[in-house]
């Protein structure tokens, strides 16, 4: 393995970049790992936990991500949450590959930004919500995709030197800078495909591709990726605006042609500035998701709250974006009364306790520093003052959950509510002003029947409390809820079968579905055969 903290490697500001040299494989690996997860510990205002068990090593229990980017000759890469491993595949090229790719050669997914920042994000995001890997619906897996697909889209818009090559090759229309527009170009060329894999532009911008419920899970987070992704674009063009009417002396036309050096640095900088801003924006809404069975709708209503609550003033109307973008390819909400900011935003419950004292921040301990977890025996303690309210039968149903013996659970078998994680929030405003929260994750587990068999089914809520222990939103998905359940069943026996295994009448989800999502079953191109002369 390589070592990092040689001497001769710190002096030389690491090892120099070269495909034939698997020691800079693995730190490319590692440095673009550590540069995602510095981008959500930011967001977020924490250190990011990891959603599996710590490891034992020779320092002791150590929560420790490891990564293999040499794993096994396949074209796939995957994260493994049981071995608590990245595994990056490495495949023999197409005998007749596009672009600048040796036939028959060796393609490493480790070498590929977009990938390993793809993987990643998959792990941080199963630690921030670890039952999202339980495939409940074509939503869930679809969110993984579409969300890890963003991170690894808007981290591309870090680097200047590419950002500035595709602003002067497509004149200033970001748009059509495939380079950034589109995701895993190289590893799809060397299959003998001239398209990436997939693309964050639709073809006919006034035909974008819809949501339907029963896309397949990557098709299901590409529209939720272009969804955003216009948004960014959208607010880029507000931005730049006053620059193009200087420039143009008023016509706000770009003449054909390379365009003057000043202007390239200002349409680079407002879009580094914005993929950031964005970025920032979908890391910060898992915090205000629901704990289990997402849906794309919802993960719009965590944009609108989580961003409203650090920038209510809104003056380049990134939540109008975000929403007409969500609009345009009809991914709504569920049970909301329109699609305005205020009907979007989440509220908060009519609980007779307005504050929890034991969790107000006055009360809590830390180790020096609320970014940092508290330890096993204040999290107890936290998790107790939260359990005394959520556990109050005239409660239950404001968190989603039901007691034992509910007539309402028509004899299924229901277990206690459980209190996955209490974590602190830090988040810093384009003005300076710092925001803390206390987020907490509730989830209970119904074994739920029906005549093809029975299966899990999940309740809970998310629950964000303000520093004085206030109870701020509780984002809830309710145990009880007939309609959802129905529609889980159909997906667990029906279009999610290849996620969920059936035996004697019990299903159960799959060892790990990211492996499964990243077998890549595009069809190869087809190959033309020349005729015989006569």
């Amino acid at each position: 393995p390589v070592d990092l903290d040689d001497r001769a490697v710190l002096i030389r500001n690491g090892r120099a970049p070269s495909a034939s040299d698997p020691l800079f494989h693995q730190q490319m690996v590692y440095a673009v790992c550590a540069t995602v997860y510095a981008a959500f510990r930011g967001a977020l205002g924490r250190h990011i936990a990891w959603g599996f068990t710590p490891r034992e090593t020779a320092a002791g229990l150590r929560p420790q991500l490891l990564i293999h980017p040499h794993a096994r000759e396949e074209a796939n890469a995957y994260f493994d949450p049981h071995t608590r491993t990245l595994r990056f595949g490495y495949f023999s090229a197409d005998k007749a590959p596009d672009g600048r790719t040796l036939p028959g050669g060796i393609v490493h997914s480790c070498l590929s930004h977009d990938i390993i920042a793809h993987e990643v994000t998959h792990a941080l995001l199963d630690g921030l919500r670890a039952n999202f890997r339980v495939p409940t619906g074509p939503d869930v897996l679809g969110f993984h995709e579409g969300f890890a697909d963003l991170v690894a889209l808007f981290q591309r818009f870090s680097y200047r030197e590419l950002l500035l090559a595709q602003i002067r090759k497509s004149e200033g229309h970001l748009h059509a800078a495939d380079v950034l527009t589109g995701l895993v170009q190289q590893f799809k060329r060397a299959q003998g495909f001239a398209r990436p894999m997939r693309t964050m532009v639709d073809e006919d911008s006034t035909s974008p591709k819809l949501y339907v419920s029963d896309l397949e899970s990557h098709e299901m987070g590409e529209v939720l990726a272009r969804a955003i992704f216009e948004a960014a674009l959208t607010v880029f063009r507000r931005k730049i605006a006053p620059a193009v009417r200087l420039a143009t002396g008023g016509t706000g036309r770009l003449p054909p042609g390379e365009m003057p050096l000043d202007l390239q640095n200002i349409f680079a900088s407002q879009a580094s500035k914005i993929a950031s801003h964005f970025l920032e924006i979908c890391i910060r809404a898992i915090d205000y998701c629901p704990p289990v069975d997402i849906e794309l709708g919802e993960y719009l209503r965590a944009l609108v709250t989580a961003d409203y609550d650090l920038v209510p003033d809104d003056p380049w109307g990134y939540r109008e974006a975000l929403i007409d973008a969500f609009a345009r390819r009809r991914i709504y909400p569920p049970r909301v009364s329109g699609i305005s900011e205020e009907a979007l935003r989440w509220e908060g419950p009519e609980l007779s306790v307005k504050e929890i004292p034991e969790l107000n921040f006055s009360s809590l301990r830390f180790a020096g520093d609320p970014a940092l977890p508290a330890s096993a025996e204040h999290l107890r303690e936290q998790a107790c003052a939260l359990g005394a309210i959520l556990a109050c039968p005239e409660n239950l149903a404001f968190f989603g959950l039901a007691a034992a013996g509910d007539p309402s659970t028509e004899g299924d078998i229901v277990e206690r509510p459980c209190i996955h994680s209490i974590r602190t929030s830090r988040r810093v405003g384009p003005d300076g002003q710092v925001i803390f929260d206390l987020v907490a994750e509730i989830t209970q587990k119904r074994r739920a029947r029906d005549p093809r068999g029975t299966f899990d089914f999940f309740g809970g809520a998310t629950v964000i409390l303000g520093p004085k222990g206030e109870i701020r939103y509780v984002i809830a998905k309710n145990i009880l809820n007939r309609e959802r359940l129905d529609r889980q069943a159909g997906y667990v026996f029906g279009a999610g079968k290849a996620f969920w295994s059936v035996a004697e009448g019990t299903a159960v989800p799959v060892a790990n579905p990211f492996r499964l999502l990243h077998q890549d079953k595009s069809p190869k191109p087809k190959k033309t055969r020349k005729k015989k002369d006569a």
